[in-house]
C-alpha cells in the first residue's frame, strides 16, 4: 500500500503543473526521493544546468557539496541512502543578481506529504535562506551567516548550511571557521548514517 501512495505521489509531482504560468523555461520538476533515504538535502531550486539535465545538483555547487559531504557522485545520486528535495522544483529562471527565488506553490503543495513518505531521514542539510525560512522556522537566527555558526543547536538531526555555489567564495573566506569546524563533523555524521 505505501509503495503505491509512494508511486503516485511522485506521479503527480512530476506531472504539476500548477506554477507552469511563471516559468520562463517551462516546468521541470527535479527532485530524488526514496523510502529509504537516510540523509535529506534541502536546497533552494534547481539551477539552468539541472535544469538542463534533470538531475540535482549537477553542476559546479554539486561537487563542492559532494566534497563537503565526503561522498562519490554514486553515492549521492543513490536516492536509496541520499533524497533531495529543493523547496522549489522547477528552474524560476533568472533574476537581476541571479537566479530567482524558488516558487512557494512547490512547498505549499507537495513538501509535507513527501517528507512523509521518507520516515527513515537522520539527517537533514538544509541550504540556504528559503530552505532555512521552512524547515527551522522560528529557530533560525537572525541570518544565515548566524544560523550557521549556531549549527550545534539543531544538530545531529539538521544541519544548516551556506549554498555551495561558487558565488559564495567570499562567504567561505570570511568565515573560514565553516570548514574547519563544521565539515569534518559532517562528513563523520554521514559516514555514521549512511
Amino acid at each position: 500500500m505505501r509503495d503505491i501512495q509512494y508511486k503516485q505521489v511522485i506521479k503527480e509531482v512530476k506531472d504539476c503543473t500548477i506554477c507552469s504560468a511563471h516559468l520562463p523555461h517551462g516546468v521541470r520538476p527535479v527532485f530524488q526521493i526514496n523510502p529509504n533515504a537516510k540523509v535529506l538535502i534541502v536546497g533552494q531550486a534547481p539551477g539552468s544546468k539541472v535544469h538542463a539535465t534533470g538531475i540535482p545538483f549537477d553542476d559546479p555547487s554539486g561537487d563542492r557539496l559532494r566534497d563537503w559531504m565526503g561522498i562519490d557522485k554514486d553515492t549521492f545520486y543513490s536516492s536509496e541512502q541520499i533524497a533531495i528535495l529543493p523547496m522549489g522544483f522547477c528552474y524560476p529562471g533568472k533574476g537581476k543578481s541571479g537566479d530567482l527565488p524558488p516558487r512557494k506553490e512547490c512547498a505549499d503543495k507537495w513538501r509535507i506529504q513527501l517528507l512523509g513518505l521518507m520516515p527513515n531521514i537522520q539527517l537533514t542539510l538544509v541550504i540556504g535562506q528559503y530552505a532555512l525560512d521552512w524547515h527551522l522556522k522560528e529557530q533560525k537566527k537572525k541570518n544565515l551567516t548566524e544560523t550557521v555558526r549556531a549549527w550545534q543547536e539543531y544538530w545531529p538531526e539538521n544541519l544548516p548550511l551556506p549554498h555551495p555555489s561558487p558565488r559564495n567564495n567570499i562567504w567561505l573566506k570570511k568565515n573560514s571557521w565553516f570548514e574547519t569546524d563544521i565539515l569534518p563533523q559532517l562528513k563523520q555524521r554521514i559516514t555514521e548514517v549512511l
